[in-house]
């Protein structure tokens, strides 16, 4: 066999959507994107959704339209993709990097707490491999702590507290408590790129929940403004009879999604409970085949909660980093491509420059040191999940 480790998921649908928008002459942003936008609010139960470029984007101009700069310090945790807390310096804010908790790829709870300062003003936590942060301790640890809040702006003074900006760029469907990613963290920031559940090849959104004090037009319309140039107007409303005339409000970034791209994103969402559906199939299968073996496996359900399955992240007990890079070539040799997720953010030179110490961070280097993720993705077949635990048993019993 010959397995790739995560690629799309195209039908017709898609093939059809893009086709639709190529003939419509709406090629950039417009009505596909409002109503991509429209629908990703709807699925998942939140205030209002912008769609952008990238869950990266995304996670940058949330920053910004809070007004997250210099001086402000921002928590992220130190076992993630770089674009976590890359943003962090581009706003010119101070990341402060919080450890795993032991064996739990999840921040350490009592770490994050210990970190909150007076220049606190978000948290970043990751919903990595789809599987929801503890966003209750979360808050309860941020009202802990809201005497220390200091605002430096209305927006900031509205939330009068900590402001959690997940990023979900792997959680789109995942649920907690009954709620799903979107209506729990302050912000959201989804990623819709090539390997993701639901893709539009490149892109991403911000999804947000209602708050008091919080006007969301006008949130929107700030999104809006920050993604394309500065400008007060989009290319749909210039359309209008009359409405050529704009202004640029502040010398901003291009980062709008089009709509060949939501094209691709509003076929994908009418799919999607089908295509999430087989993914939890898989996980069980995997969880199922690899019981009572090296292979420790993710939790991607509990009573109250449900993955979005986006990544299956094992981590093979007793092994060290040397076998577990042997095994992958061996994966590779027998047909089936796997990856590591991920080196921490201290193991990497763009961290390490900036002072950080993997030293400083022991459990997610232990959590990293033994990693290996395996193929999910919905047209996964059952043979192929199969032949993916064989063979990785059997290249198991040589360690």
């Amino acid at each position: 066999m010959n397995i790739p480790f995560s690629p799309p998921d195209i039908s017709e649908e898609e093939i059809e959507e893009v086709i639709s928008a190529l003939k419509s002459g709406w090629i950039t942003t417009g009505p596909k994107t409002k109503e991509f936008e429209k629908r990703i609010t709807e699925y998942c139960g939140s205030d209002r959704t912008v769609c952008l470029s990238a869950a990266t984007t995304a996670l940058e101009m949330t920053l910004r339209v809070l007004g997250i700069g210099e001086g402000d310090e921002v928590i992220v945790p130190a076992y993630t993709y770089t674009a976590s807390c890359s943003v962090i310096y581009h706003v010119g804010a101070t990341p402060v990097m919080v450890d795993s908790q032991i064996d739990r790829q999840e921040m350490d709870y009592s770490k994050l707490d210990d970190a909150i300062t007076e220049k606190t003003k978000a948290i970043i936590p990751v919903d990595l491999a789809g599987i929801l942060c503890d966003y209750d301790k979360i808050y309860d640890i941020i009202e802990s702590k809201k005497d220390l809040f200091k605002p430096n702006n209305d927006l900031q003074e509205a939330f009068n507290r900590i402001i959690v900006v997940a990023d979900s760029a792997h959680g789109f469907g995942a649920v907690r408590n009954d709620r799903k990613s979107g209506s729990i963290a302050d912000f959201t920031c989804f990623s819709f790129h090539a390997v993701k559940n639901l893709t539009t090849a490149e892109g991403g959104a911000v999804t947000w929940r209602d708050h008091d004090g919080i006007d969301s037009e006008k949130l929107y319309k700030e999104y809006q403004i920050y993604s394309l140039h500065g400008q007060t107007k989009d290319a749909l409303e210039k359309t209008q009879k009359g409405s050529w005339e704009y202004d640029i409000l502040i010398p901003a970034y291009k980062c709008n999604m089009t709509d060949i791209q939501a094209g691709i994103g509003l076929a994908q969402l009418s799919r999607y409970d089908s295509m999430l559906k087989r993914r939890h199939e898989i996980v069980r299968r995997y969880d199922e085949g690899f019981k009572d073996s090296k292979v420790i496996t993710p939790v991607h359900f509990t009573e109250n909660s449900a993955s979005s399955a986006h990544l299956y992240l094992t981590r093979l007990n007793g092994l060290s980093l040397e076998e577990r890079n042997e095994i992958i070539v061996k994966m590779e040799e027998a047909g089936i491509s796997t990856n590591v997720h991920y080196k921490p953010l201290p193991l990497l030179t763009a961290y390490k420059n900036l002072g950080f110490d993997i030293e400083d961070y022991p459990n997610a280097y232990h959590l990293f040191e033994n990693e290996l993720s395996l193929p999910i993705y919905s047209t996964l077949t059952d043979e192929e999940v199969d032949y993916i635990i064989e063979n990785l048993l059997d290249i198991l019993k040589e360690y």
